[in-house]
């Protein structure tokens, strides 16, 4: 299945639909099935041990699952995480951004299952992982499936 919105395409689609994350996140690449997202990490994402808090890596698997579903079926902002786990496998490096690997696992008539690997910029050992599945609302429905 072809992409419906190119990566500068999906961050100004995410910048008008939740103008509350606006330069919390960017694109570092998108084709096919795989999207690599990018935290911005500043204090705000911190927590007590110089560390990126739990909610932040969430919120980025998160995104990053939205994201590359996005691509595929285009502009719908009312897909809804249905379920997530995460596993928070090692803390990250302080001070470096973080970057989600997200690939799309499935896109079916209602539901996208997607997989996320979340990294510390500059290593190769993930400190998350994370399995999320979204509902796609029923304009979407029937477009065909990944």
């Amino acid at each position: 299945m072809a992409l419906k919105l190119n990566a500068d395409e999906m961050m100004a689609f995410i910048d008008e639909v939740f103008p509350q994350v606006r330069g919390e996140f960017a694109i570092d690449h998108l084709d096919g099935d795989r999207l690599v997202a990018r935290l911005l990490v500043g204090e705000r994402h911190l927590r007590p041990g110089n560390t990126v808090s739990g909610p932040a890596m969430f919120g980025l698997a998160d995104v990053a699952a939205y994201m590359v579903t996005m691509a595929h079926v285009g502009r719908e902002a009312l897909a809804v995480t249905t379920n997530c786990s995460i596993d928070f496998m090692r803390k990250p490096a302080a001070g470096a951004d973080l970057l989600a690997e997200a690939r799309l696992l499935k896109l079916g008539q209602s539901l996208s299952v997607t997989d996320v690997l979340i990294y510390s910029e500059g290593s190769d050992k993930p400190v998350a992982r994370a399995s999320l599945t979204y509902s796609l609302p029923k304009s979407v429905r029937g477009q065909g499936a990944v």
